[in-house]
């Protein structure tokens, strides 16, 4: 008996927390600020992928540096990430004609993503006693130091892409038997992907707050929001493939509806999960650290 009253119990205080979540969310306009976050993440991609790609092709080749990226938009913009890459490669052909002007136009279009992002916390977490704005000059910099972290990130993945390919053809001699790689680039790049959504996601949930958040509720929502979106993006696939008739309503202007849907969906995600870290942190006796 005691049991199930405790059972009642806990199910009544994970109910309650769910509506406080969902009322906060609701308050802080969340699917206002997800859409504004899609709307600047559309804006950002491209650029961000051919800067990316014009500074790394410099160190790594090409073919394998555009795969990557083809690998990683697919877990974003499921179903359509072959078009935005042969946009993307459609442009390095012609780099040569990007001046420095043009450089830096793309570098800021490209960051306007990660800002868009740090105002929307700022919101969901204004609920929080004693809010302060954060140093202007550290909020200007963070979206270029994500920038530059998600480029040493393809860069670090395609090293270990390549050194895997390079295996896949022999076999290693292991434990006085060998062992076979053979398809183990796409594992690989899909374990490194998702290993790098948790550490992007709880890294954002982190540091775009200007409040301190305890580290192990920013690992929860990374880990958390980063299976939310594994199943979504599913979802999303199977959606496009099986049920929507997107390419037939909408024609040639199907591909920036269906990356703004998979955008907002992961926006929705994301700020989901600051919420949920926003009411566990604001509960009395919450402290900041560890």
């Amino acid at each position: 008996m005691n049991r199930r009253r405790d059972a009642y119990r806990a199910m009544a205080r994970l109910f309650d927390f769910l509506q406080r979540v969902t009322r906060g969310f609701i308050h802080n306009q969340g699917l206002l600020l997800s859409g504004a976050i899609a709307y600047y993440t559309l804006l950002s991609i491209i650029p961000l992928s051919i800067l990316a790609l014009t500074v790394l092709t410099h160190f790594i080749e090409e073919q394998q540096l555009i795969h990557t990226l083809s690998t990683y938009l697919e877990m974003v913009i499921p179903g359509y990430a072959t078009t935005l890459t042969e946009q993307v490669r459609a442009f390095l052909e012609h780099r040569t004609v990007v001046g420095i002007i043009g450089g830096i136009g793309m570098l800021f279009f490209g960051s306007t993503a990660f800002s868009m992002l740090e105002n929307a916390m700022m919101v969901i977490f204004s609920q929080r006693a004693k809010t302060q704005r954060r140093n202007f000059f550290v909020s200007a910099i963070i979206p270029y130091v994500y920038i530059f972290l998600i480029g040493l990130g393809v860069v670090l993945v395609s090293f270990v892409v390549g050194a895997i390919e390079t295996l896949e053809n022999r076999p290693v001699a292991m434990f006085g038997g060998s062992l076979n790689l053979g398809g183990a680039t796409g594992a690989a790049l899909y374990i490194l992907g998702i290993g790098g959504e948790v550490l992007m996601l709880s890294s954002i949930y982190l540091v775009m707050p200007a409040e301190r958040v305890r580290f192990r509720h920013a690992l929860i929502g990374g880990i958390t929001a980063t299976l939310l979106w594994e199943i979504t993006r599913r979802v999303l696939i199977w959606y496009y493939s099986v049920v929507t008739m997107v390419n037939v309503i909408y024609g040639t202007i199907a591909i920036t509806v269906v990356a703004l849907i998979s955008m907002q969906a992961v926006a929705i995600i994301v700020l989901l999960g600051a919420q949920v870290i926003a009411e566990l942190e604001s509960r009395p006796g919450t402290s900041a650290d560890g």
